[in-house]
């Protein structure tokens, strides 16, 4: 019998971690104080508007995390740690080629993937893995030296991954088994006090400074911590108003005046926080590494395929528009999404570009003539509701601007060797399990709403007409 269900592990996985963080990085627990002021604010000024995406003790619940290893055993284990807490890996990003700056990482994310499990809690956790072999990064001498680093290191203790696997096995974990695990995942994932090797990390940063963050140190960490926000742009004036210096741009879309899609993004910089390095005559110094940083986040409505491929269209033509003028790349966003976007969830629903569910609305017209065929026209008529799908996942491009946002530096990137070839198949092998496609995901959330709705609107209502 388990005492603690996946689900609850995660929740409490989740405000144990955020404790944790909050404590090594106290700006973050200032971050997570004004998104729920926003949040607050918003639902005082405008009730629907705020829960129109999720209800609100969800949104302010909310996390996403974000985390890096060095190697696919590394990944494997993560996978394994996640999945004890009914999270599953959604989607592969490729920063690499994401990133104007050298970032050598492949990633996915692990969430929970049912409605129900997202709706009582849909913690995700950003993983991205270091690609050693890619020559555009390191050559042979350096990925020998680097992977034989990571060879030696042992992120996870085996007991966090036997309770893990456990976990998955049993569908939870007695009370004490629990605590256990619970409290073994989250010291793995705090900042180690071990000093660094200043030489090392160097090196590696002289690649990228995310190599080195991966890489230079004998430990992981969590990365950042982000609560959700419905008004990223009053947070950001908000924290920038408290002298928190805030990295330039919000990422992803702009704020415009029609629905709002996909995800934005923006955090505070990254903080110098102490550390201890290692010199090469033996002695210890003190120093200071600048790697993690607090990111907020305000979600939007899921995409179809034809919906992200206009988008990826808007922000090229954003990039084209700007190139030699010196306009902001908010001003010239709002320009061509308010020429080339719908401007109300319904004609996103029409046009094919989003994901909705449906339900028969309760005060649909009681007549003995049929309903409608088209699914636009039964939502016209008020036959039936849409509701948006909340967007759960990521964006390569927003998140290599986060992180370029708080780099040390470019890195070194030697665009003429070929990339090392690592792609979602790859990435499904080296965890051992189904990399869920998000499209996937969405498209059987709607499809199970209308085969709810047709069920419903095929059945006589008490009280109709025969």
């Amino acid at each position: 019998m388990t005492d603690a269900q996946p689900w609850q592990l995660r929740t409490e996985f989740a405000r144990r971690l955020s404790v944790m963080y909050g404590t090594e990085v106290p700006a973050y627990t200032t971050l997570v104080d004004i998104s729920h002021e926003v949040n607050r604010d918003l639902l005082d000024k405008d009730p629907e508007r705020a829960q129109r995406l999720g209800g609100i003790d969800r949104v302010t619940a909310e996390r996403h995390g974000a985390i890096r290893v060095g190697t696919p055993e590394e990944l494997r284990q993560v996978g394994q740690v996640f999945a004890a807490l009914g999270m599953h890996p959604v989607g592969f990003y490729d920063l690499r080629e994401a990133a104007a700056s050298a970032v050598p990482v492949v990633s996915t994310a692990f969430r929970p993937i049912d409605e129900d499990e997202l709706a009582r809690n849909p913690f995700r956790v950003f993983t991205s893995v270091l690609t050693p072999s890619d020559r555009r990064f390191f050559d042979a001498d350096l990925q020998h030296r680097l992977e034989g680093f990571l060879a030696r290191r042992r992120l996870f203790p085996p007991e966090l991954i036997t309770l893990a696997e456990r976990a998955e096995h049993d569908g939870g974990l007695a009370r004490a088994d629990a605590e256990r695990f619970l409290d073994l995942a989250v010291r793995a994932f705090e900042l180690s006090s071990a000093p660094v090797d200043r030489a090392w990390y160097a090196e590696l940063e002289r690649v990228s400074s995310v190599a080195a963050d991966i890489g230079g140190v004998a430990s992981t960490h969590i990365n950042h911590l982000t609560p959700r926000v419905l008004d990223i742009d009053e947070l950001y004036e908000r924290m920038a108003r408290l002298g928190v210096t805030m990295i330039d741009d919000i990422q992803g879309p702009p704020r415009w005046e029609g629905p709002d899609v996909l995800l934005r993004q923006t955090s505070f910089r990254a903080l110098a926080e102490p550390r201890r390095f290692r010199e090469a005559d033996g002695s210890v110094a003190e120093g200071a590494l600048r790697v993690r940083f607090g990111e907020v986040e305000a979600r939007g409505i899921a995409l179809t395929p034809q919906g992200r491929a206009l988008y990826d269209e808007l922000v090229d033509e954003v990039d084209r528009r700007r190139r030699g003028t010196g306009r902001g790349r908010a001003d010239v966003a709002v320009e061509v999404w308010s020429e080339r976007l719908p401007r109300s969830e319904h004609a996103l629903a029409r046009e094919g570009l989003a994901y909705f569910t449906y339900s028969a609305a309760a005060d649909r017209p009681a007549s003995p003539a049929p309903p409608p065929e088209s699914l636009s026209d039964l939502v016209d008529q008020g036959w039936v509701r849409a509701e948006p799908i909340v967007y759960e996942d990521f964006l390569p491009r927003s998140a290599a601007g986060i992180f370029q946002s708080n780099l040390t530096g470019d890195g070194a990137k030697d665009t003429t060797q070929r990339a090392a070839a690592l792609d979602a198949r790859w990435m499904s092998g080296v965890l051992d399990r189904t990399l869920h496609d998000p499209y996937d995901l969405y498209a059987r959330q709607r499809e199970r709403s209308l085969e709810t709705v047709r069920g419903e609107l095929a059945a006589p209502r008490a009280g109709s007409r025969p």
